[in-house]
């Protein structure tokens, strides 16, 4: 099954790796991985879903105490000072650093019962839940942030830069950071849209969130004759914002620094509805899934690094992103 605000999608028809298949016909349930691990799944039955439906079972969350991080203080500061030096280098302008949370989880968690306490907990825009337990995939995700948005030929953006408990935390490097991202978001899409349809109705706008301010920006142009989906995203992913610019400086960076692939987590996670056109994917942050095979439910969480970074502070930020969301997968939020 798969559910967004407004959708539930069940009975599953077919699953492929194939992104041509969303300009096809039928719904979608669309998740790629950070690493491009594409798991498309059509399904056959639609509907509204009960606002108030209960998940099927009760969610079983790991204990407080047994989150590990894949980066601990000493080592996210450490590669935050390492991005700093290869931006002073003329390498990178901006670098996404991210780190993995685990935590065991027992055989009898069902991702669908996370989903709806972080839909009671922490509603979000583009919140949404995936469950293919037979393809190894269960995803629950809480974003805020829009990767793509199509409607026809329309396509738009909403890259998330800077990141505070309230309004006065947000400082003049974030505004900086997230007109950074706008630029490469407006390049990335100017690559399959037609030419001068490139536009930012908004840039840097505040955006409120449970326990989070966020700077929001909005990139729109209109998709090239011609092309779809597979297009799309082959110009846009990974997104930019979970990145950094340049993008591929920065996804050599990542993959140097970070000892965990990502998963899910900074990825795309969606629908696409083929029959009418339209579609919808977000960012894959705060999102939780389940690695059945390692027994462990995972999380991730990161900050933008610039040359105005202070290592500690974007320690911090990742700590904040993370604090209330396992709050609620733990048992405690």
């Amino acid at each position: 099954m798969a559910r967004w605000d407004g959708v539930l999608a069940t009975n599953l028809l077919d699953v492929t790796s194939d992104l041509a298949a969303l300009d096809s016909q039928g719904f979608w349930a669309v998740v790629v991985t950070f690493e491009g691990e594409v798991v498309c799944a059509r399904f056959r039955d639609i509907r509204t879903p009960s606002p108030t439906a209960s998940p099927s079972s009760p969610w079983h969350g790991p204990r407080p105490q047994d989150w590990s991080t894949s980066l601990d203080r000493r080592s996210y500061t450490s590669a935050v000072h390492r991005i700093r030096e290869h931006i002073a280098a003329g390498e990178v302008y901006q670098a996404n650093l991210c780190r993995v949370l685990s935590a065991p989880v027992s055989s009898e968690a069902d991702i669908t019962a996370l989903a709806g306490l972080l839909r009671l907990h922490n509603p979000a825009p583009h919140g949404g839940v995936v469950r293919l337990r037979g393809h190894g995939l269960e995803v629950a995700t809480a974003s805020p942030e829009l990767f793509l948005r199509r409607c026809g030929r329309m396509v738009n953006s909403g890259p998330i830069k800077g990141t505070g408990r309230t309004e006065d935390d947000l400082l003049e490097k974030d505004r900086t950071e997230n007109v950074m991202i706008v630029d490469l978001v407006r390049n990335d899409l100017g690559r399959v849209c037609s030419p001068g349809s490139i536009r930012v109705p908004d840039l840097c706008a505040i955006e409120k969130h449970p326990g989070l301010v966020h700077l929001v920006s909005s990139v729109e142009g209109e998709l090239a004759e011609g092309l779809g989906w597979p297009h799309l995203l082959e110009a846009a992913f990974p997104p930019g914002s979970v990145t950094g610019a340049p993008k591929e400086r920065a996804l050599r960076l990542i993959k140097d620094l970070e000892p965990s692939p990502r998963g899910p987590y900074c990825g795309a996670i969606g629908w696409v509805d083929a029959d009418r056109n339209r579609g919808e994917l977000a960012v894959g942050i705060r999102t939780f899934w389940i690695d059945r095979g390692a027994r462990r439910l995972r999380f991730g969480t990161g900050a933008g690094i610039t040359w105005g970074s202070d290592p500690q502070r974007e320690w911090e930020e990742t700590r904040l992103k993370a604090r209330h969301l396992l709050s609620i997968a733990s048992g405690t939020g």
